[in-house]
This record gives structure tokens, sequence and C-alpha cells, in this order.
């Protein structure tokens, strides 16, 4: 693991491993520990133009290959990932802080779909449609965008870079990539090496280790990509929208959630309980389908609200290296002090906590708080850390009242004992996606993921990702002479 923090600690532009040029080093840094893992040097606008530049040149080859051949690649590059499995659960343990358990969800999930972006490499279709003139041939060709650039997060970095970097080359395009700069090998040069061995083409995927503070929206703004692939906050979701509309550019924005898991009076108080604390507390709860807000029907919720309190009790928090451990450390400092700010804000407003975890440096324990007022603006935000709000309410129509009133619209889930009433209540919530007696985390390969309201626009995985990355393209025949009016 340690030579992957020497050996990519660079940028990777049209094949070649180099330095960056910037004013300033990005410290990559374990989140546990504060170990020093690598530095950085970032890239600058000239770099990303370079990198950029490599993707167009090398694209046009690329997409003229055999979609055998881009498919040989994807299946090399999955055995790669099956091979050093676990080197790759090495740096993302010493990297972001996430657990063994999160680790293997998260190689689980990335396999998944490097399996599914194996199948798209074939999976585009041209179609002949029929016109009313005499003669004409319709052919509609389904073609690659040409460059797409990915911006991806810093909780699950090699699954959500590779979300969109696999499916995107899969389909013939040039790719460049720029991860989180607190993950830039897991999200990063881990996956351009996996890709180089696997035998892509230099220039086809470029990785740039950068920052706004060294390039501005130059990532966002150059005239090569078509489609920018975006995974995080809607604050910064929301400028990316902006400035890729200025300039014609097709956005993916996967943003944040403030899912609930509903339990309703009929439900399983044990099984809605594990969902519960699972879809809270799963890596350290910085999951964006993660179950901010936990809504019991007031006739269960004391019995409910002591369960889940002492479930999280039991909840191990430490070394992630550690194979007990639950809960690691978050990123970073900030947002570890932003989390003990919710904490305060809330017991400020009067609520209660049933549990209240102190803050160690990264570590920050679980709480769990009831009784906040319904005004509060804690109740309609993101909180990306373990803190749970457990909502008592009164009868499904409360509920659905209570579940839609937040800006987002991603994920949820709802406890039951009747399957169909479950599907009723979900589909009238105003998100993208909702489960029925399981969790809000959860994310498969062929099956449209993505938010409604402030959660995002567009979707991935399956035939969404085709429509992603590629485009339409009209052809017509004229068998024959057309008559034309002068």
């Amino acid at each position: 693991m340690a030579s992957y923090f020497t050996d990519l600690a660079q940028q990777y532009i049209d094949g070649e491993w180099r330095p960056g040029s910037g004013s300033w080093d990005i410290i990559d840094l374990n989140p546990y520990d504060g170990e020093k893992l690598a530095s950085i040097t970032t890239a600058t606008v000239d770099e990303v133009d370079r990198a950029y530049r490599a993707a167009a040149r090398a694209q046009k080859d690329w997409a003229a290959a055999n979609p055998y051949a881009r498919r040989a690649v994807l299946e090399k590059a999955l055995r790669l990932v099956e091979e050093r499995e676990q080197e790759i659960t090495e740096v993302i343990i010493a990297e972001l802080g996430g657990t063994h358990t999160k680790a293997g969800f998260e190689l689980h999930l990335a396999k998944e779909f490097l399996r599914e972006s194996v199948h798209l490499a074939l999976r585009p279709e041209g179609r002949i449609l029929p016109s009313p003139v005499d003669g004409k041939e319709n052919r509609v060709y389904r073609v690659p965008v040409g460059v797409v650039g990915v911006i991806s997060p810093f909780n699950f970095p090699f699954l959500l870079s590779l979300k969109s970097v696999a499916p995107a080359l899969a389909l013939g395009n040039g790719v460049v990539l720029k991860p989180h700069q607190d993950t830039p090998i897991a999200g990063g040069t881990l996956i351009a090496k996996i890709f180089e061995d696997a035998g892509l083409s230099a220039g086809v995927l470029n990785v740039v280790v950068t920052d706004i503070a060294e390039i501005g929206d130059a990532f966002l703004e150059h005239p090569v990509p078509k489609v920018i692939s975006f995974t995080g906050s809607d604050k910064v979701g929301r400028h990316v929208a902006t400035v890729c509309a200025s300039h014609f550019k097709r956005t993916v924005l996967e943003l944040g959630g403030n899912s609930a898991l509903v339990v309703l009076d009929d439900a399983d108080p044990d099984y809605a309980v594990d969902a519960a604390v699972f879809s809270r507390y799963v890596h350290q709860g910085q999951v964006c389908m993660a179950a901010n807000r936990v809504l019991v029907d007031r006739s269960i919720a004391e019995e409910f609200s002591e369960k889940f309190a002492a479930k999280v009790r039991t909840l191990k928090v430490g070394d992630p290296s550690d194979p007990g451990t639950v809960i690691g450390p978050v990123i970073n400092s900030i947002q570890a002090n932003a989390l003990s700010s919710v904490v305060e804000q809330a017991l400020a407003e009067g609520a209660t906590a049933l549990v209240r975890g102190s803050i160690r440096g990264n570590l920050v324990e679980p709480s769990v708080l009831t009784g906040l007022p319904a005004d509060s603006s804690l109740l309609r935000q993101e909180v990306f850390g373990p803190v749970a709000f457990i909502i008592p309410f009164d009868g499904d129509e409360e509920a659905v009242r209570i579940v839609n009133d937040t800006p987002y619209g991603l994920s949820g889930a709802v406890h039951t004992a009747d399957i169909e009433r479950g599907v009723a209540f979900a589909q009238r919530i105003d998100t993208g996606m909702f489960h029925v007696n399981d969790g809000t985390v959860h994310d498969e390969p062929i099956v449209p993921f993505g938010g409604e309201k402030h959660s995002g626009l567009g979707r991935l995985n399956g035939e969404t990702t085709v429509d992603a990355f590629t485009t339409v393209k009209w052809i017509s025949v004229q068998h024959g002479r057309s008559r034309f009016p002068f």
C-alpha cells in the first residue's frame, strides 16, 4: 500500500506520470491519526488544458476501435481490481478513514459497476426509422459525446469515480478525472493506474489532482468536455450547473440528500432499528443517501427509540484498521467541527440527547437526538455525519408531509407489515429513490440512480448512463431523387 501513496502521488496526463507545476502542494493525510500519506503538487490551468487536449486526441481512435476491444480493456480492469482488492482496501482505510465493512461495501459495488461497464461497451444500438418521404431512409446513430469531465467526492471516491469513468470509457469517450483533494489516490490516480495496466491507450483517461484555488473554473469552462459528471454538495452542484449551462455543456449532478427512514405503526420495530442504524451510521454517516431523519409512528416511538439508542451505544468507534470498528473518523476537522455545531444547535433549540457522543480529533461518536422543534433548520439540511434525529408522527399523512418538508429528494425508506401500504407511501414522496422494508443506502448497476429537487439532475446506471455519456445523430439517405418546391 505504501507504494501507492509514493508512486501515484502525481498527475497522470497523456499516458505520463508527472509532477504538477502549481504553486502549492495538496497534503494527503490519514484522517484517523494525521499521518502524512502523500504530497502532490497541484495541476495548473495549463495542465488541465493538456489533459483535456490529450483526451480529445486519443478519443477519436478509442471511439473508432472495435467495441469488443474496448470491452477487453474493461474486463482486464475488473480482473486487476479483484487481484488488488487487499491493497485497495488498505488505501480506503488509510486515506478516507473507511472501516473494513465500508471498504468491502465500496469494493463490492465498484466491481459490480465495472461488470456492467463491460456490457455497456456493446450496448449502444442504432435505429432505422420510417419516413413520410418516399425512398427516404432515416438512420439514428448513438455516438459518444467525445470527452467527459468527472469530479468525484471524498466519501466513496473509488466507487463514485469508477461509476462515471468506466461507463464513459466503455461507450467510447475520453475522460479527465478530478478527484477530491482529500482522496486523490483512492478517487483518482489509483484508477488511472488500473486502466493503464489494463492496456488503455495513452491519453484516453487523464487524472488531474488540483483545487479551485489553483485553477478556478477552468475544469468546467474548458471547451473540450461536452459533459461534466459531478458528485458532491448541492451548493457546489448549483455552481457547476450554472457554469456549464453558460457554456452549453450537459451535466449529470449527483448531489446531497436529507433522507428519511419511516417506521409505520405496523412495522417490525427490531428490524426497523437494524435498518435505521445502518442507514444513518454507515461510513460515519458520510453518505448522501444516509437516513438523517428517522420518523416513527407515535404509537411505537418509545419502544423504537429505546432500542435504537441501545444499539447505537454498542457501535465501536475508533481505528478504522481494526476489523471491529464500526465508526471511524470523519474526513477532516472541518467536518468534525461542523457536526459539533449541529449537536450544540439542536440542544440549544430544545432537543433531548438520547445518546450524546464526544468528539476526539476527527473521531465523532454517534449522537441520537429527539424532540427537535418542527421548524428547526436542522431537519431540512443535510447532516454529513453520525447524528440521528428521531421524529415521532401521528399517522401516515403527517409522515408524508414531514418527509417531503425538505429541499432534498434523493432516497428514503419505509417499514410496514403491509407491502402495498409501503409502496403507496413511497409513491407520495418526492424522491428519485425509495425503498420498502429496507435501508436508505442502496445502489445497483442497472437501476436508475439520482434525485429530485436539490438532490441533483439526471440519472446514472444502466440505460440512463448510456443516455448521459452518448448523444444521437440522425443521418438520412434519399434513395432516388427528392422533389423540391423550387
